[in-house]
């Protein structure tokens, strides 16, 4: 019999952000992963502070970005590297009147420390009314990041890669493992677990191509319009991502493909290859605040789930407020509570 402080069950943001914690903490601790590729292993990496269809921010950005930063460098402290690549989002403006609404956003106190003011007009591609730079924006370097933290975790131990069964779970004991505490990270996968099986999670399916671009970009962006568009290496760029409440079809959507063909010839004039369609399922929430908790029943029983689109910083952030909680006492915000539900 293994004693550990935690069990983690999950394959994505939720998990290994947490799973972090527990490293910084010098907590012990098994992580159970199906090794699947979700929503989060196919996401983009975006880390955007604003919403750019309509110029506005979100709730906790700045305090997001900058734990962001400070988590990033922790985790380079174990496995060497930083994952989060400095590439600014540029805006693509629709037309004039979009590019006015920014320059009055810019004075704004909420904004201003996010839209710069100056404009910039991209080779390359179809820009007529310039773009506008995202500050504090960047990406991180999906594959690095959870290929780098599991390496770590195997090296000690850390990292079972099979699936998690919910049969053999029996009070504080899994198998050979006894717990303190088990945090349940499993996004969509939620569903079939016996003890969380009724949050209200929503699949939010998203659709991207990896696309072969016939002219370079002499810039180092992410650009973005209806889409975002960054490069990844060889020539090769990460398009999308689609937000399909509707669709829960497990295949990919020839229509949502079109969709996102059609979105990037709107701006890049040349000829590109669809090398590949990827999709994932994002656990969105009604209300789009996370859900972090425990059972009443099953007081050491977590849950760590409906990140939505914006995975980093959520994972991120709240796995912080999540750990100390369970450490520390600390009540969690009444907005991302699971106890939200119970009224």
């Amino acid at each position: 019999m293994k004693n550990v402080d935690y069990i983690i069950v999950g394959d994505g943001y939720a998990a290994f952000f947490f799973a972090h914690q527990l490293i910084l903490h010098q907590k012990s601790f098994v992580l159970f992963s199906a090794s699947k590729k979700g929503a989060s292993q196919v996401s983009a990496g975006i880390v955007n502070p604003l919403v750019l269809k309509k110029f506005t921010t979100f709730w906790l950005a700045a305090e997001q970005i900058e734990f962001l930063n400070k988590t990033v460098a922790e985790i380079e402290t174990y496995t060497g590297e930083n994952y989060l690549i400095q590439e600014r989002i540029h805006r693509i403006f629709h037309d004039e009147s979009e590019k006015n609404l920014w320059s009055m956003k810019t004075e704004t106190e909420e904004l201003k420390p996010f839209l710069n003011p100056d404009f910039e007009t991209l080779e390359t591609i179809i820009n007529p009314f310039g773009t506008g730079k995202v500050n504090h924006s960047a990406r991180v370097d999906v594959n690095g990041f959870f290929s780098g933290i599991s390496a770590y975790m195997e090296v000690h131990e850390m990292l079972i890669r099979e699936k998690f069964d919910y049969s053999k779970i029996k009070g504080s004991m899994y198998e050979d493992f006894n717990f303190k505490n088990i945090v349940f990270c499993e996004g969509m996968g939620v569903r079939a677990n016996p003890f969380f099986a009724d949050i209200q999670v929503i699949a939010n399916k998203g659709h991207h191509l990896k696309v072969k671009l016939s002219e370079k970009m002499n810039h180092q962006y992410t650009l973005k319009k209806k889409h975002f568009l960054f490069p990844l290496k060889d020539d090769v760029y990460y398009y999308g991502g689609t937000y399909d409440p509707n669709e829960r079809e497990n295949e990919i959507d020839d229509f949502k493909t079109e969709e996102l063909k059609e979105g990037l010839s709107a701006f890049y004039p040349h000829d590109f290859e669809v090398l590949e369609v990827n999709y994932g399922f994002r656990p969105t929430v009604k209300d789009r605040r996370p859900i972090l908790g425990n059972l009443p029943e099953h007081q050491n029983y977590y849950i760590f789930n409906g990140l939505g689109a914006r995975g980093i910083l959520n994972g991120c952030y709240f796995s912080k407020e999540l750990y100390e909680h369970i450490e520390n006492g600390q009540d969690l915000m009444k907005e991302v509570d699971l106890k939200r539900f119970n009224k």
